[in-house]
């Protein structure tokens, strides 16, 4: 058993590192989802239209308080 640890051990850590990779991935990804954020329209009901027109909308406003500003 010894020896087939020694003889695969770049295998079990790199698989280690690649699984624990994954698992802060779906820790963020399932953080987001509970704050309201998403990787597809920002969480909406799917009528992606609306998010970026309401997406380019805010980035409009922003440009614009920004632009009064400065």
């Amino acid at each position: 058993m010894l020896v087939w640890l020694e003889a695969n051990l770049a295998t079990i850590l790199t698989a280690l590192v690649v699984f624990g990779l994954l698992a802060l991935i779906v820790c963020a990804m399932i953080r987001d989802k509970k704050k309201g954020k998403s990787v597809t329209c920002g969480g909406c009901s799917g009528d992606c239209a609306h998010c970026r027109a309401e997406h380019a909308a805010k980035i409009a406003e922003a440009r614009r308080a920004k632009a009064a500003k400065g």
